[in-house]
């Protein structure tokens, strides 16, 4: 392993790629903690961080590290579970610039892309050409191209489609010097006259070629024969297949050969249908005993999932509703996917297994779906499952170091029998999941890797578990790599003269040995650099919201394990910054790296209220995406609300945030002269002031106080006669109601008393969110006491509380809980509802609802807080109960605006670019006769200043649609 580079050293490299580069470099202490980790169990400080922009910016910082003996290690989306993606060594991310696709020939079923380009999009570019790119990991929303090549990745559906090797036709690479050359498919004659050349890429072919004739009989007799192999270098390409082609070694070598540029894939058709049949299973062994009695029918994938990642999803925002497959309470369940070229073939199919099945007496349940939604949840429990399993409360975590070894499935079960027997001398439960049609089973202990034992334990473990993959004739490494974890044991899985021959590979390419240096040969022991051993003191601090369900706050934190999902540019909303910047520093992984990093007694910065610290945390939008999508449930918001506390208890609170924070008191004062008011804020005088003294931008219109408030105009009426048969409800006429747009709560009680309900108006204080949401937990803490014993005496009744806010009934709901307010809060919480969900789960089924028809196209875009903590099914299921409402979901995340934030001058811009990413171009290509819904009045103010179009509340739509005229 290379030693840390002296300073001075550092801060040269550092002046030299800087002047050189058009890219980001960045040596500084922040970004060296975002890059330490990976997904996997190590953490390792790197040089520093170079984002390259093009090619040349990859030659040039390879070439001066060259020079300066630096290593390098390229990086993708850091999502490697081996630890491939850490070390010290100077990081090149390439996901940020490097993620085009360049080129694609449909007709010849090839593309052409640079290696930060994600799956996922590269999929859903091919998917109108009816074509794919097949590894499918389980990480396919955020899993680079390059990190696939990097650790030859899998997926489920390997049975049917191989390993990225076998999809990579050409790579174009810069080689260990700085220089650069084109892997393809070369004849006998063209490797020869590569070879001739007096240059590192000729040695590279004259070496290659001659460790292969030399461990010819060795490589053949060593290599595991089974398909899921990924360990070492892929000598068995050349060997075995007699593939001329180093674009075929190159993948799988962990960066630790080449740096590739540009990669040409081959592509596959899509399916045209597909199917699932979900076996249940009471035992785990049963279950992989049925593996064999699957395969001849031909599957794409059998996938099992046991017990332990199932429970989880119980608890899981996000995923819970996706368990409605589920049959009682197996112990372990298998996914059999069928494809067919019509939806009766597949369905026949999985009927043929099910039959089968059932007459072995294999398990005891067999679902089969054949419905796109339905398949949908099966698959994303499965891809979940890593991130479920790191989300486990306490120190003990499913610990990822022999989850990766497999066997030909025709012994999975024996080999898995003597696994578990293993475990059990140790006194440790783990958790399976698997690709189980080619006999790769992660299996995961429970250990503690905060002690010393744990760690003593965990190698140990590896050990033995290296003797049993060799007597089962399997591959220590099927899918995630060597890296750190499994590095160690190279030499006993192929032999002594085999690693000899990846000793000679590495050198032939990287004679200096500075790329991705310790991963594939000559690794440290797999228990160094471990995350988990790497803290000091951890803070003792005394923190405003409960974490003890956690653990305390350093544990909430912990509960990311870096898997990266906040890191996915589309589908959900998390996470809104990262998908607009493509920072590492703006996704919720890297926020929970650098609060660990304070937490845990790190050097990075000396406590809670490091300006370093805020700077990280600054572009989190705090909408609450991460506590549902992340599989980890990692409560991002709620972390920076405590850290906003701290910090600037110690450094004082700034005027704009105050301003915000007591935006109701401000409000009131505005309402009262609001036409004078209005004229006054307007105007382009005031608007450079608060531009200039506040930093509230001066592009952004400030919404405007009514003439008249909610609060008014409820105190002025009389109910309509017929209100009150269906019993009382409360309404809470939150701020921006009240003082903004007291239209919304006249619509929300002509609904509420058109559908018979007696509406009662309790006088609160604000809820809060605007002081959370600045880090005034204790003025906010006092708001929602008051609120509490206000509202208590109607909960205890079980009448609803209504709102119309998303914010504000999420946080009667959500931090409400958090703030130790007793079981009173509990109990309003319970009690608390979005309107429309009240009225959809009242009245989903009434036969007359009091909506005249109303034929109207009507697309609703739903508040960040609601999409993540309440769910968007009840808003949409309240509107369309108006007869001729034809009502769709607008497929988009965050609108960018989160409350203040898209007023505060230094995001304003970030601001508009995530309203741009998905929900502002769909706005605006929406037919002028489209209503256009959103449940908050953030993102109703977004759409407004962007698009020009009026978006109305969704009670607002209902009310359009009263069968009586307004009172």
């Amino acid at each position: 392993m290379h030693a840390p580079l002296a300073a001075p050293v550092a801060a040269s490299l550092a002046a030299e790629l800087q002047s050189r580069l058009d890219g980001d470099v960045r040596f500084d202490s922040v970004s060296r903690v975002l890059y330490a980790t990976d997904a996997s169990l190590y953490q390792i400080m790197p040089l520093g961080v170079v984002c390259p922009r093009h090619a040349e910016d990859v030659v040039r910082t390879v070439r001066l590290a060259a020079q300066h003996g630096v290593p390098v290690l390229p990086r993708g989306s850091g999502t490697s579970l081996g630890g491939q993606a850490v070390g010290a060594a100077l990081v090149l991310d390439f996901t940020r610039y490097m993620n085009g696709v360049l080129e694609l020939n449909a007709a010849e079923g090839w593309v052409r892309v640079q290696p930060g380009v994600i799956l996922d999009e590269l999929n859903a570019l091919l998917k109108p050409h009816a074509l794919m790119f097949a590894p499918d990991v389980a990480t396919s929303n955020r899993a680079s191209i390059g990190g696939m090549m990097g650790n030859n990745s899998c997926g489920a559906r390997s049975l049917l489609y191989g390993r990225t090797v076998d999809h990579v036709l050409e790579q174009e690479v810069v080689l260990a010097d700085g220089s650069t050359a084109r892997f393809a498919e070369a004849t006998p004659e063209e490797w020869k006259r590569r070879a001739a050349a007096d240059t590192l890429e000729g040695r590279i072919y004259r070496d290659v070629w001659r460790i292969c004739e030399e461990n010819a009989a060795e490589i053949d007799a060593r290599f595991p024969r089974i398909m899921r192999r990924v360990g070492g270098y892929n000598l068995d390409e050349i060997v075995r297949r007699r593939r001329c082609n180093l674009a075929g070694l190159a993948v799988g070598s962990e960066g630790t050969l080449v740096t590739v540029t540009e990669a040409k894939l081959r592509l596959v058709p899509t399916p045209r249908h597909t199917g699932l049949l979900v076996s249940h299973f009471h035992d785990l062994l049963a279950a992989l005993e049925a593996v064999p009695e699957i395969l001849p029918h031909g599957p794409a994938a059998v996938e099992l999932t046991d017990r332990i990642i199932l429970d989880l999803t119980r608890d899981n925002l996000d995923l819970a509703p996706a368990r409605s497959f589920l049959q009682g309470d197996p112990e372990a369940i298998l996914v059999t996917e069928f494809y067919g070229d019509t939806a009766e073939e597949v369905a026949g199919r999985a009927a043929a297994l099910r039959a089968h099945l059932e007459a072995t007496g294999a398990g005891y349940a067999h679902v089969p779906l054949l419905d796109p939604a339905g398949q949908r949840n099966v698959w994303n429990i499965r891809k979940a499952g890593l991130g479920l399993l790191m989300g486990m409360k306490g120190d003990a975590k499913p610990a990822g170091f022999v989850e990766d070894t497999a066997v030909d499935p025709q012994r999975l079960a024996p080999y898995i029998r003597e696994f578990r027997s293993l475990l059990a001398e140790y006194g440790l439960e783990a958790c399976y999941y698997a690709h189980a049609s080619v006999g790769c089973l992660h299996v995961r202990p429970i250990l503690n890797l905060k002690r010393a034992e744990d760690r003593v334990r965990m190698r140990e473990i590896a050990s033995r578990v290296a003797d049993l993959v060799l007597k089962y004739g399997g591959a220590m490494s099927a899918e995630h790599g060597d890296g750190l974890v499994r590095g160690e044991w190279q030499e006993r899985m192929f032999g002594p003269q085999v690693y000899q021959a990846f000793r000679e590979v590495k050198a032939a390419f990287d004679p200096q040995g500075i790329m991705n240096p310790g991963k594939i040969i000559d690794s440290p022991l797999m228990n160094e650099s471990l995350r988990a051993a790497a803290a000091g003191r951890p803070l003792q601090i005394q923190t405003h919201f409960d974490f003890s369900r956690d653990g305390g706050i350093l544990p909430a934190v912990e509960l990311c394990s870096g898997v990266g999902a906040c890191r996915k540019k589309f589908g959900g909303a998390m996470c809104p910054s990262y998908r607009a910047t493509l920072e590492e520093q703006h996704s919720t992984r890297g926020r929970a790296n650098m609060l660990r990093e304070v937490l845990s007694g790190g050097t990075a910065a000396p406590d809670m209220a490091d300006p370093r610290l805020l700077e990280v945390l600054d572009l989190c939008l705090e909408c609450k995406a991460c506590k549902s999508e992340c599989p980890s449930n990692v409560d991002m918001a709620k972390l920076k609300y405590e850290f906003l506390a701290h910090y600037h208890g110690k450094h004082g609170r700034p005027l704009r945030s105050r301003m915000f924070g007591h935006i109701a008191a401000l409000s009131r004062l505005g309402a009262l002269t609001a036409p004078v008011t209005n004229a006054a804020l307007g105007s382009p005088f005031a608007r450079r002031l608060l531009d200039r003294w506040l930093g509230v931008d001066q592009r952004r219109r400030l919404p405007p106080f009514a003439a008249q408030t909610f609060d008014a105009w409820w105190r002025a009426r009389r109910p309509a006669s017929s209100a009150g048969d269906r019993g009382e409800v409360l309404f809470l006429a939150d701020t921006f109601t009240n003082f903004n747009e007291p239209e919304v709560g006249k619509a929300a009680v002509r609904v509420l008393e058109a559908w018979g309900y007696r509406v009662t108006v309790p006088r609160l204080r604000c809820c809060g969110r605007p002081l959370i949401s600045k880090g005034m937990l204790a003025e906010a803490a006092e708001n929602a006491r008051h609120n509490v014993r206000v509202l208590a005496d109607a909960a205890q009744r079980g009448v609803p509380i209504l709102g119309v806010e998303p914010s504000c009934i999420a946080t009667l709901k959500d931090e409400y809980r958090e703030l130790r307010l007793g079981a009173a809060a509990q109990e309003v919480a319970a009690q608390s509802w979005m309107l429309e969900d009240f009225l959809a789960a009242r009245h989903a089924a009434d036969p007359d609802p009091p909506y005249r028809p109303t034929e109207r196209e009507v697309r609703v875009h739903g508040h960040c807080h609601q999409k993540a903590l309440l769910g968007m099914a009840g808003a949409l299921r309240a509107l369309r109960m108006v007869p001729g409402y034809q009502v769709t979901e607008i497929a988009a995340g965050c609108c960018g605006m989160a409350g203040s934030f898209g007023y505060e001058k230094e995001h304003y811009d970030v601001s508009l670019r995530i309203g741009e990413l998905e929900l502002l171009p769909q706005v605006r290509a929406a037919p002028e006769a489209a209503l256009i819904v959103a449940t908050g009045t953030s993102c109703r103010h977004q759409i407004a200043d962007a698009t020009g179009r009026q978006a109305l509340h969704p009670v607002q739509a209902l009310a359009l649609a009263l069968a009586e005229e307004p009172v």
